[in-house]
């Protein structure tokens, strides 16, 4: 049989960095000549039932409730707001375009059985990137690879735990599916750790899939041209903090430059649409890239807004979407990425003066290096895995 991959990755959700890094593993291989396709839950009833169970199991945990009040609140906003409805509706149908024209999808599957007979097409199974392995995603089961044949390679490509500590009630599930991976990897050191505690396997760190491409390669799919000509800042903040867009408000102060602001990403945040003076809603992941690469400076508390500004040379500016004590923290991710570039005094908390950040040096030079060598190593990692 020739070789011949499904992938596990979530390729469906309305967000930049989501479809970005499907994208780029999906890329990978075509670009070695590897047949592939996304595994379509468009209509999994098992993995869709899973998600429910876990939400009903944490409607007395506080701490996660408030994590999800954001989205809740914006579900509830598109109702009430016939303009931001109809702008959210402009971005979602960006993103489905973009699903349509870059993605090779599998028949949809409506349970893990029929997934799993259909398994016998594939030589390998690759899980990853993202947050993939949130106990959410944990207890619905799609991610672990748990209905995959003892008998298919199973690959985990730079999947994320997004969260530091598993808990304990959710150990054992780990330690089942961790232990049935044939090569893992993942994205950041404190996923190296959980896999070394639950598993005791030694996990490699790799690049998450969307640097496995330098910043020529990434051209391959938006338009050379600025979307905007004059200089911008671009902003692009998934979180709800005011701080870090009175940060941008004193950068423009600054340096005269305008404000494109990416609102609503995650969450509705009236102050959002007072202090950007653009706010487009007509971008999908391709236009994103053009706007950040094309931008002056770039604020972000997104993953893959810091990994995209490190790709394109930008000076950027990292805001820790949660704080250090939160229970639901994904922080743990970008501290890895910019620990790794050397690059920690890029995160700020949004009091800081302008006049003592914006002459922040960045050697790209070294940077660049960095990646690169990270960016091979990850590849070895992959072209081994699929050796088998």
């Amino acid at each position: 049989m020739s070789k011949k991959i499904g992938l596990v990755a979530c390729y469906f959700k309305h967000n930049y960095g989501s479809q970005l890094q499907a994208y780029a593993t999906h890329k990978y291989l075509n670009d070695n000549g590897i047949e592939n396709e996304v595994i379509n839950i468009d209509e999994c009833v098992d993995f869709k039932n899973g998600k429910r169970k876990y939400y009903k199991s944490q409607i007395f945990n506080f701490s996660f409730i408030k994590s999800k009040l954001g989205m809740i609140k914006l579900r509830i906003d598109k109702k009430i707001n016939k303009k931001l409805s109809k702008n959210i509706k402009i971005r979602d149908e960006k993103y489905n375009e973009f699903i349509k024209k870059n993605y090779n999808l599998s028949k949809p599957f409506k349970t893990y059985k029929e997934m799993n007979e259909w398994c016998s097409n594939y030589t390998d199974v690759i899980v990853g990137s993202d947050q993939l392995w949130l106990p959410v995603n944990v207890v619905a089961d799609y991610y672990t690879l748990n209905w995959v044949p003892e008998t298919i390679n199973k690959i985990s490509y730079s999947t994320s735990f997004g969260v530091k500590v598993i808990p304990e009630r959710y150990k054992e599930l780990y330690k089942k599916f961790l232990s049935r991976i044939n090569f893992i990897s993942t994205r950041e050191f404190a996923g190296q750790e959980i896999i070394k505690e639950l598993a005791n396997r030694e996990a490699e760190v790799v690049c998450d899939p969307t640097l496995l491409f330098n910043k020529e390669e990434w051209m391959c799919i938006q338009e050379n041209e600025p979307i905007i000509k004059e200089k911008y800042i671009l902003c692009y903040f998934l979180g709800n903090n005011l701080e870090y867009m009175k940060f941008a408000e004193r950068l423009k102060k600054y340096t005269g430059y305008k404000i494109v602001s990416l609102n609503h990403a995650d969450e509705y945040v009236k102050y959002a649409d007072k202090f950007a003076d653009e706010t487009p809603y007509d971008v999908g992941p391709a236009e994103f890239l053009n706007l950040l690469r094309n931008a002056e400076y770039v604020c972000t508390d997104s993953f893959h807004g810091t990994v995209f500004s490190l790709i394109y040379n930008k000076m950027f500016y990292s805001f820790r979407r949660y704080s250090k004590k939160t229970k639901n923290s994904t922080n743990s991710r970008l501290d890895s990425l910019l620990g790794i570039v050397d690059l920690k005094e890029r995160f700020l908390n949004g009091t800081e003066k302008i006049e003592d950040v914006v002459n922040l040096k960045i050697d790209y030079k070294k940077v660049d290096e960095t990646l690169e060598n990270f960016r091979n190593k990850s590849k070895e990692f992959l072209e081994n895995a699929l050796k088998n």
